[in-house]
């Protein structure tokens, strides 16, 4: 019954910044961990950051961090990506992801139906 809804998607030159955001439907969900996967085509999703619902502790893949933030704002439900310094290697889908228990190989409970990023170069 949680309902995850990615926006900011986009194209985007490398280098550049985008800003997703991803909205959830209920109170509930402020007291989840949230977080990113992304999938490139032809590849598997994989783990982009996430950031506990208590404390806002973040973690970071390799392939992003110091280009990549997570946030959240637990008064709108709502948890953010901000990317800079974009790479042709971050075109991918982003999804959104939520659930009581970090899970950074096959993600936690509830899914967005994603975002697409593309970089160009």
């Amino acid at each position: 019954q949680v309902q995850l809804d990615e926006s900011g998607g986009g194209l985007v030159q490398a280098g550049g910044s985008l800003r997703l955001s991803c909205a959830a439907s209920g109170r509930t969900i402020s007291r989840y961990h949230m977080g990113w996967f992304r999938q490139a085509p032809g590849k598997e999703r994989e783990f982009v950051a996430d950031i506990t619902w208590i404390g806002g502790s973040t973690y970071y893949a390799d392939s992003v961090k110091g280009r990549f933030t997570i946030s959240r704002d637990n008064a709108k439900n709502t948890v953010y990506l901000q990317m800079n310094s974009l790479k042709p290697e971050d075109t991918a889908v982003y999804y959104c992801n939520a659930g009581p228990r970090i899970r950074r190989d096959q993600g936690m409970d509830y899914w967005g139906k994603g975002t697409l990023v593309t970089v160009s170069s």
